[in-house]
């Protein structure tokens, strides 16, 4: 049983309240408790030595990852971050000094989104490090952005350039905080999710939960530098494309609107974020399925990203 398997399995029968306006399967809860004006982002994540960073990872950049990572889900959803509260569960041989650098690492990446480290919990793990993050954001009331929500004749964009992360940017990525709030509150978004799992697995998500297909260009996927760079120097790298297809953890968005508003979309981008590449690598289908065309014709995508627990 992989992952997506297990969340399935989990999620199936749980329980909810009048609170609950999004559950289970989206990159944020949403809840509505009553504040004017405004819904409730709910979100955790966690990263693990080991899976997420590695011993020899700076402690400043793995306090840095683990809450980008949240706040990357809260853009997602066109939201503002507010607060987290952060678990830390350490090895008995934890150094003091290097657990406080981690929180320097959040705290630097705090202050600059004006968001709270509200608290937190502390607890032993015996074999390695694992940081818990929970956030809460805000939303404009009924405007968070589903991945539900995308329709046939839709135009597919990605922010940024995908593939090569593990060289850098899976710890030094930016979460798109800014931009997801300018992208909701400017144009009306159909679906959005951030690129945890690379976009071959990501963009499945919007597609089975809207009950659609896509066509994706091949040309049109923004390939990082540092993809192309890593095939050229190793035989045994991946091929550009497909590593900006299933590499994972660019923290880019992805997200869906309806095709009268890609020019403006364009223009409007170029103005406000000048520094960052803003890419429609596709189209929406009323056909199931996620398909890849090139000047070879149009063929079945059956490429994932990363998958936890799964056997190949």
């Amino acid at each position: 049983m992989n992952e997506l398997e297990l969340i399935r399995q989990l999620t199936a029968k749980l329980p909810a309240n009048e609170y609950s306006r999004v559950g289970a399967g989206d990159d944020c809860a949403v809840l509505d408790l009553g504040i004017p004006g405004s819904d409730l982002l709910f979100k955790t994540d966690a990263v693990v030595e080991g899976v997420h960073f590695s011993k020899s990872t700076p402690a400043e950049l793995i306090g840095r990852k683990a809450l980008g990572r949240c706040l990357s889900d809260i853009a997602a959803m066109g939201g503002k971050p507010v607060s987290v509260l952060v678990t830390l569960a350490l090895p008995g041989s934890f150094e003091p000094k290097s657990i406080q650098t981690i929180y320097d690492g959040m705290a630097s990446l705090a202050e600059r989104y004006h968001v709270s480290i509200t608290g937190g919990e502390t607890t032993s793990n015996p074999e390695r490090l694992l940081i818990s993050v929970a956030a809460i954001g805000l939303v404009p009331k009924g405007k968070a952005i589903l991945r539900s929500g995308a329709l046939p004749g839709d135009a597919i964009f990605v922010t940024g350039d995908l593939g090569g992360s593990i060289h850098g940017k899976h710890l030094e990525f930016e979460p798109r905080i800014r931009e997801g709030e300018w992208l909701a509150r400017e144009f009306k978004l159909h679906a959005m999710i951030d690129l945890s799992d690379g976009l071959a697995s990501d963009l499945r998500h919007i597609l089975d939960q809207s009950k659609v297909g896509a066509d994706l260009h091949s040309d049109s996927i923004p390939i990082s530098r540092m993809a192309r760079l890593q095939a050229r120097a190793e035989s045994s790298a991946k091929p550009p494309l497909l590593a900006a297809l299933t590499d994972g953890e660019d923290f880019e968005l992805a997200f869906t609107v309806v095709s009268r508003d890609a020019v403006p979309l364009l223009d409007a981008w170029k103005k406000e974020f000048p520094e960052i590449r803003l890419s429609c690598v596709g189209r929406i289908s009323n056909k199931t399925g996620l398909r890849l065309s090139d000047k070879n014709g149009s063929r079945e995508l059956n490429l994932h990203g990363y998958v936890h627990f799964a056997q190949s």
